[in-house]
């Protein structure tokens, strides 16, 4: 197991018509995403400070009730708790102190296109929005049509595991997070495969699916 039978599992997957087309189809959508503006990427945002230790289906399903009503960037945080509690979130009342302290950097857009890069602005984001670490601020910059970074979900380390890439850590620091994520763009350079489209091939082979 290595390097080469992950490289051969991504190959296998593209050569599925079914999940190619899922997974361009959602490459596609972070792309137009990045045009979008602010609002949508604050939106998009508050999406990955739910999913953090819940699941991207929980948040889909959050973020597609209140972005009717615009509740990630205006509704009380008293109410946005007892919608998130309604709608079955384990940590409604941090998640919604999280969002609603995130209002402070509404502009998020604005703010990240004065950065040079996807890695330093991943770097803002976990420095100066609470609830965010290193994965959930991959997670959004990848929403949002940043390609560059590794999104190392509990899916991703387990299937590097099984590769014999890695030993999953106790802890995830940042300097763990990273010596990890050089593993995956590496192999995303060796392939010329974003490391974004392989996070989406990897994460299809444990789940099935290929969400955002």
């Amino acid at each position: 197991m290595g390097k080469e039978e992950l490289k051969a599992l991504v190959i296998k997957l593209q050569g599925d018509e079914k999940v190619r087309s899922l997974v361009e189809k959602r490459i596609e959508e972070f792309k137009e995403k990045n045009k979008e503006g602010n609002k949508p990427w604050f939106n998009e945002l508050s999406f990955c400070l739910l999913t953090a230790n819940s699941s991207a289906r929980k948040g889909i399903e959050i973020q597609e009730y209140l972005s009717r009503t615009d509740g990630f960037g205006q509704m009380p945080q008293d109410k946005l708790s007892q919608v998130l509690e309604r709608m079955g979130h384990r940590f409604f009342q941090r998640r919604a102190e999280f969002i609603v302290e995130a209002r402070k950097h509404k502009k998020i857009k604005d703010i990240l296109s004065e950065f040079g890069d996807e890695f330093e602005s991943r770097e803002w984001l976990v420095e100066n929005i609470k609830g965010i670490g290193y994965k959930e601020a991959s997670h959004f910059l990848r929403n949002v049509g940043y390609h560059n970074v590794a999104i190392l979900d509990r899916h991703i380390l387990r299937v590097l595991q099984e590769h014999g890439l890695i030993e999953i850590p106790k802890s995830l620091t940042p300097k763990k997070y990273k010596e990890i994520e050089k593993i995956v763009l590496e192999i995303s350079n060796e392939m010329k495969v974003l490391p974004s489209e392989i996070d989406l091939y990897l994460w299809y082979s444990r789940t099935g699916e290929v969400l955002k």
